[in-house]
């Protein structure tokens, strides 16, 4: 799945716009190297996205399609 997709789907990143801007202004890692919005996103990768001078990493535990707002927590696990 591309990483602008799940950032949405999962709900780490409310518009797949926003996940699209942010991976193209390099404020998103993916298993450590600055991704594009279209890199391909599996289970066990870990991103990093950069918010100002904080930033958070998830691990992906889940890829899937459709998910409901009470399940999209279940794709990842925040690491820091």
């Amino acid at each position: 799945m591309r990483l602008d997709k799940f950032l949405k789907i999962s709900r780490i990143i409310k518009r797949r716009t926003v996940a699209r801007d942010f991976a193209a202004n390099e404020r998103v890692l993916l298993n450590g190297r600055i991704a594009k919005p279209s890199s391909e996103v599996k289970k066990g990768d870990i991103i990093v996205l950069q918010i100002g001078d904080k930033s958070t990493t998830f691990e992906v535990l889940d890829i899937k399609d459709n998910v409901k707002a009470a399940e999209a927590k279940n794709l990842y696990r925040i690491i820091e």
